[in-house]
């Protein structure tokens, strides 16, 4: 079974910045990060899950929420089963969960029920 654990958030201010991580584990034998595509998605109080951005398992294609394009960026790192939301210039509407997941496919997708595997959230706050 698949086990996603977000960490790295918290309460930043207006115009700064967060690294969200995500660590991938529970693998079956020769399965490994890069066979999966991970999605990252937020839900703010009161709205669905919305999301955010998407790295393909063979690494060829990112998608972003046009609300985060310029300011958001993910990355991978395989070695260590860790993916990663670089956020920057923080705004008051970013505040939300933010949930990493995780689907056996080569391809993206924005929609929740694309994603099997899920990780329990990592709260991110910036005050207006």
């Amino acid at each position: 079974q698949l086990q996603l654990v977000e960490s790295g958030g918290g309460l930043v201010q207006p115009g700064g910045s967060l690294r969200l991580s995500c660590a991938v584990s529970g693998f079956s034998l020769g399965f490994y990060v890069r066979g999966y595509s991970i999605g990252w998605f937020r839900q703010a109080p009161g709205k669905g899950r919305e999301g955010v951005s998407c790295l393909s398992s063979s690494g060829n294609s990112t998608n972003y929420a046009d609300s985060v394009k310029g300011r958001f960026t993910i990355s991978r790192d395989n070695a260590k089963n860790m993916v990663y939301l670089h956020m920057n210039s923080l705004k008051p509407e970013d505040t939300a969960v933010y949930y990493c997941a995780a689907r056996p496919l080569d391809l993206c997708s924005p929609f929740v029920s694309a994603f099997p595997y899920w990780g329990q959230g990592t709260q991110v706050t910036v005050p207006s």
